[in-house]
């Protein structure tokens, strides 16, 4: 299935349903009763955040939603029937805008969470409460951008071959593409990761590059999902093996996470040095160690070493976070 974390889509409620002008009469009367019933009112559009969905995908290929509109008010003061709400289910973790104001309308980060876009009409009023109709109203109507954050607490970043996916892989029981070229990872790939003392949710997140702040290569799109997580694993490539410099790449991922945005600069980072089987780790790893004072984790991913300890730091971490965190 493909994953898809964004959309745009038209949502219109259903209008309300004509108010009734009608009047009663019999032999005995003198004067014709009304007895218009009003009209129901117009069906609204939720929004349901579904554990069970994952992707946008639904959304890419529909993208008009409309409310049943209410049914018309009868003679002998019968209301028309309510029209149907339009419920549209979408991945824990949706965000909701207005695309015409651009204001938020509701991150929906909580599994069940319920919250109405757009209001169905009032149905029309009938003559038997006032002399004269009243019309009803129309729906309320919207466009709507959906995205998508993936909620996991832990997220891998490094620059694109850094080893990520291997790293996921050997930690969970996921299975993320792997290839000696960039972007491989072109979108979130989740793992659950199984312990002694409980289990978490690792995302293995696509490569950035320079400039991804601004947007550049999947840049936006990496970063608004590492604001989703806890912690955030730095990968290396300490050997440098695509012709870069390890402390470049460090300094560059560090800036990169300070640029987007204030959340995932204060966030807590597990800093890896992967590709330790490789003859140049040693060194670059001796000069990462002098000029930044920071933990550094070592780490072969395709040997498995180091890996345990990875994990271990992981929920040491984890647990000392607040479940609201």
């Amino acid at each position: 299935m493909a994953f898809v974390d964004s959309a745009r889509i038209h949502v219109k409620a259903g209008g309300g349903g004509k108010g009734c002008e009608s009047h009663y009469r019999d032999l005995w009367m003198r004067y014709p009763r009304a007895d218009g019933g009003d009209g129901g009112g117009g069906g609204s559009i939720i929004f349901v955040a579904d554990p069970h969905i994952q992707t946008l995908l639904d959304y890419r290929f529909k993208q008009h939603y409309q409310g049943e509109r209410g049914g018309h008010g009868g003679s002998s003061g019968k209301t028309g029937s309510t029209g149907y709400d339009c419920v549209l289910r979408v991945p824990v973790g949706t965000v909701l805008w207005d695309d015409a104001t651009g204001l938020l309308i509701r991150d929906l980060s909580t599994p069940g969470e319920r919250v109405l876009v757009a209001q169905g009409g009032s149905g029309g009023i009938g003559n038997k409460r006032r002399r004269t109709v009243h019309p009803p109203t129309l729906g309320e109507e919207k466009t709507l951008r959906l995205e998508l954050k993936i909620i996991a607490d832990v997220g891998l970043v490094g620059f694109p071959n850094a080893g990520k996916s291997t790293i996921i892989n050997t930690i969970s029981k996921v299975k993320s593409k792997i290839a000696n070229y960039p972007f491989t990872t072109k979108h979130p790939v989740l793992g659950i990761v199984e312990t002694d003392a409980f289990n978490f949710i690792v995302a293995d997140l696509p490569g950035l590059i320079e400039g991804a702040h601004l947007g550049k290569g999947l840049g936006i799109k990496f970063l608004k999902h590492a604001e989703r997580t806890k912690v955030l694993v730095q990968v290396i490539d300490m050997a440098g093996t695509e012709d870069r410099d390890p402390l470049d790449d460090y300094e560059a991922i560090v800036f990169e996470l300070e640029q987007y945005s204030e959340l995932l600069a204060h966030k807590h980072r597990i800093v890896v040095a992967n590709k330790m089987d490789l003859p140049a780790a040693k060194k670059h790893l001796k000069r990462f160690k002098k000029k930044f004072d920071v933990d550094i984790i070592e780490v072969s991913a395709l040997e498995h070493k180091g890996v345990e300890t990875l994990v271990d730091v992981m929920v040491a971490i984890l647990k000392k976070i607040p479940k609201a965190g």
